[in-house]
């Protein structure tokens, strides 16, 4: 069995192959680096987009499979904002109602 290095959080998740924080109990979604130095520089750029992060690289055995073995976090992952997304473009829409109705103004009068 080999050893990978991994990254988690102070909550106890996983960052993963999606770019996204994983709770860890599937261990295929979890991000993995063959070298400290990678991971350690993943860690760095999660750092400086997230101040509030405290996270860790871990070095892990693996699988027969190539898997990480790792401890699932008991903690729940944080809701994911894509359903509010759409709502957002909405609500973005009617702050500014007016530049739709301008852009067709100017567009439909060239002479003003």
């Amino acid at each position: 069995m080999s050893e990978l290095f991994v990254i988690r959080n102070q909550l106890g998740h996983y960052w993963g192959k999606s770019k996204a924080w994983v709770d860890g109990s599937d261990a295929r979604a979890v991000m993995r680096a063959r070298h400290q130095d990678q991971a350690i520089n993943t860690l760095f750029e999660l750092s400086s987009k997230d101040i509030e992060l405290r996270g860790e690289v871990l070095e892990v055995e693996t699988t027969e499979r190539g898997e990480p073995v790792i401890e699932p976090s008991q903690m729940p992952l944080p809701m994911e904002e894509d359903p509010g997304a759409d709502d957002t473009n909405e609500d973005t829409a009617s702050l500014h109602p007016e530049a739709p109705d301008q852009d067709a103004a100017e567009s439909g009068a060239p002479g003003n």
